[in-house]
């Protein structure tokens, strides 16, 4: 498959990815360019961003999460007819699963890709030692795969003197943003605000398209993506076929945190998806035969959801009467008898557990895991594991012991979630594709199969 893709990185987090990343998207759009947003690593609230902007879901790329060949598959379904992919890295460029690997960092992707990359360097404070830093991400490793840059935070001036030494080193020099705090984006306990939280969201985007195409090099750019080489991917492995079901997805601006191979993995299997608002509605819709319930920021709509007393109803009494059920981390929360808000108050919530959720001031669970069923569970047996990660500043008095969760470097596991008949709920974001037999578990038992 022939796909025009550019990967973008930094050397850390906070460097202006998103936002310049979320610039060119529209600036491309605004070209009439057919695009595609992907965003490495586990992070829902970028995506948000992209999608907002190109208006598809943005498609996730995570070398944890998968192997090789699965990413292949997966980049090259959701770039299917774009012009050009833009690729946003996560963290720095070579920060992996641990302090000291490079294992399912930014870097890995470009490689199992094939993408050119284009690193942004955040230069505030720095003129010439932006070079410095530049020439060691080059040198970190000899396929570092970096063929271009885009100084973020600098100015005109100081990029035309910087420009011609980025040149010397063999690199593209792309351009550069100058400080506009105008179109920064704000953050919260959990990363970025959501794109519906954003006043004049639109007009800030055109304005920052606008300044890119001002400063960056944009034909230079879709020329680099140009470069990058046909991708060869194996076929993916046969999917069971199941009966139709219809499942119920919360979502709404309490409930967002949605992986699109998620959802894919469910229309694979024949699920017919219908999403609904535990905020807006006042019940699960009509012939429901699962529900998922996703994470998001409950804690920021805690009154609202309390308030709404016919949904909590409906869903305990769907759940207790043996709806199949798969609750992540917000969804877990919604389900307590109560839940704590951000001034401190606590509000009702489905009563589907008999525990309170309460805030914290720290992480206190963080980052990739792999969970195993310690007993035999509703969609998982003994034994039989999932990939997933946790964030979240959130505690329960309840957080269960079905599951054990292993980092995947060092020792550090813990224990955590519940199963209870056809209802399988904890703290963590599970990613589905990286064991498609839970779904189908899942999907059976919402065709009254097992």
């Amino acid at each position: 498959m022939v796909s025009p893709r550019l990967l973008f990185a930094a050397p850390a987090s906070g460097s202006g990815k998103t936002t310049i990343v979320c610039g060119l998207l529209r600036a491309l759009k605004n070209r009439g360019k057919g695009v595609r947003a992907f965003k490495c690593g586990p992070d829902f609230i970028d995506p948000l961003f992209h999608e907002t902007v190109v208006g598809v879901p943005s498609g996730t790329l995570d070398l944890f999460f998968s192997d090789r060949d699965q990413l292949r598959r997966l980049f090259c379904r959701h770039a299917a007819g774009a012009e050009i992919s833009l690729i946003e890295g996560v963290m720095g460029y070579y920060d992996g699963l641990g302090a000291a690997t490079d294992r399912a960092s930014s870097y890995e992707v470009a490689k199992a890709l094939d993408a050119p990359v284009v690193l942004v360097v955040d230069s505030r404070g720095q003129s010439l030692s932006a070079l410095a830093a530049l020439i060691g991400f080059l040198r970190f490793r000899l396929d570092s795969r970096i063929r271009g840059v885009i100084f973020n935070r600098m100015s005109e001036g100081v990029y035309g003197a910087l420009k011609p030494e980025v040149e010397k080193l063999g690199l593209r020099s792309l351009g550069y943003v100058p400080r506009a705090p105008e179109v920064m984006v704000e953050s919260r306990h959990l990363g970025l605000v959501t794109p519906g939280e954003i006043e004049d969201l639109g007009q800030k985007l055109d304005v920052l398209a606008a300044l890119l195409e001002r400063t960056v090099d944009v034909d230079g750019l879709l020329k680099l993506a140009a470069e990058a080489p046909a991708l060869i991917v194996p076929p993916a492995p046969p999917l069971p076929i199941l009966p139709r079901t219809r499942i119920a997805v919360a979502r709404d601006e309490a409930f967002c945190f949605l992986y699109r191979d998620n959802l894919d993995l469910l229309e694979d299997c024949s699920a017919a998806l219908t999403f609904f608002s535990p905020l807006h509605d006042r019940a699960l819709p009509e012939e429901t035969q699962g529900l998922l319930l996703p994470g998001g920021y409950p804690e920021l709509y805690a009154a609202a959801l309390s308030a709404n007393e016919p949904m909590r109803r409906s869903i305990r009494e769907a759940i207790q009467g043996g709806l199949p059920c798969l609750a992540e981390c917000g969804g877990f929360l919604y389900l307590h008898r109560e839940l704590e808000d951000m001034e401190g108050r606590f509000h009702p919530m489905a009563g589907v557990l008999d525990a309170r959720a309460y805030r914290t001031s720290r992480l206190g669970r963080f980052g990739y895991i792999t969970l195993s069923a310690r007993e035999d569970t509703a969609f998982l047996p003994a034994g039989e594991s999932v990939r997933g990660h946790e964030f979240h500043y959130f505690e329960s008095e309840a957080c269960g012991d079905a599951l054990h969760a292993q980092k995947p470097t060092g020792n550090r596991g813990w224990d955590c979630g519940h199963s209870r008949g056809n209802l399988l709920m904890g703290f963590p974001h599970l990613y589905y594709p990286s064991n498609p037999k839970l779904i189908e578990r899942f999907l059976r038992a919402c065709a009254k199969e097992v």
